[in-house]
């Protein structure tokens, strides 16, 4: 192990399944795989751990409801994995989570660390939050293995069902390319408050499969046999479910806004097909009749292999001094894959 890197890492988690989980995992591989010790907990039991809170030897994760523990914390970074969106989040949350970005600016054993410029930009602009660093999220490993080489046969959304995904938007515009190819799926992988819903309207098309949550191994392996991901979220922070489809070899589907557009920039309008943020539905669907006339390309991933990006975050790391206390830069610090 290096001198100046942490003894141990620890991490805290989202809802299992879920966005931030899946980045803790995977976040913490990246740093076992450099040999640094790294736990993922659930975000509830981050008090239990005030020793380690306030161990300098110890660098911690928080995301967003873990970061009331931040007035404890030694050599602490706040993740934003997003910014509040009132609309979804409703104002009690949105202030609760502006609250815990503003005490990791004031708390000088922390840092703000944003998982896309696109949140940072939202973070700054409109609610004159300081960020301390950009660091786009990791692939984890097991998308960088031998992919299958199945018949691609589907169209695939994979996602939390819930209104702000705009899932309702994109299954009309899915079904009307299904009536000009015969021999694709659409398939909607995940689950939410909207899958009932959606499944009530849509269940009866038999080309229509609804197959909630799936593993990982689960989910690599449907992307293997998709030949479009779609999305739908114009807001999305940044999308690692993006990274995946693109490192299966899908064709990528999303709005001309959001995170997702810093992936791979080079790849928009070969492997990244656009389409306005109105959502309109011709429009949706003729940018899927781009990405299914398109071949995609092989696209060079290796900068968010869950190592280098372990890296990076040990790179702003080093600014904490060894009471694992932070003097905040004159400037964000942009730290890109």
């Amino acid at each position: 192990m290096k001198a100046g890197w942490p003894r141990k890492v620890l991490l805290t988690g989202g809802a299992p399944g879920g966005g931030v989980d899946s980045y803790a995992q995977t976040l913490a591989c990246g740093f076992r795989m450099l040999g640094i010790e790294a736990e993922v907990i659930a975000p509830r039991r981050i008090f239990g751990r005030l020793k380690e809170l306030r161990d300098p030897c110890v660098l911690k994760f928080l995301s967003t409801t873990a970061a009331f523990a931040v007035p404890f914390a030694r050599r602490a970074f706040v993740i934003a994995h997003g910014f509040p969106c009132v609309r979804n989040q409703g104002w009690l949350r949105t202030i609760a989570i502006l609250i815990s970005y503003k005490l990791a600016n004031f708390v000088q054993g922390s840092q703000l660390v944003v998982v896309s410029g696109y949140s940072a930009l939202h973070l700054e602009s409109i609610f004159n939050i300081r960020v301390d660093g950009v660091i786009r999220n990791p692939l984890h490993p097991i998308f960088t293995e031998t992919r299958n080489t199945a018949e691609r046969r589907a169209l695939t959304f994979v996602g939390r069902l819930h209104r702000s995904k705009k899932v309702d938007k994109l299954l009309p515009a899915m079904q009307n390319v299904l009536e000009r190819y015969s021999e694709l799926e659409a398939w909607v992988i995940g689950d939410g408050p909207q899958r009932g819903e959606l499944k009530e309207i849509y269940g009866e098309n038999s080309r229509i499969k609804f197959w909630g949550a799936l593993s990982r191994d689960e989910v690599r392996e449907k992307l293997g046999e998709s030949r479009v991901f779609i999305s739908g979220n114009p807001t999305e922070p940044f999308g690692i479910v993006f990274l995946e489809a693109l490192s299966q070899g899908c064709a990528v589907v999303m709005p001309a806004s959001g995170g997702g557009l810093e992936i791979a920039p080079d790849e928009i309008g070969n492997s990244i097909q656009l389409f306005a943020v109105s959502l309109n539905q011709g429009e949706i669907d003729a940018a899927i009749e781009r990405a299914l006339s398109v071949e995609p390309t092989e696209v060079d991933l290796s900068d968010y292999a869950a190592t280098e990006v372990a890296k990076k975050y040990l790179q702003i790391d080093g600014r904490f001094n060894t009471r694992g206390v932070y003097r905040a830069a004159p400037q964000v610090a942009e730290v890109r894959p």
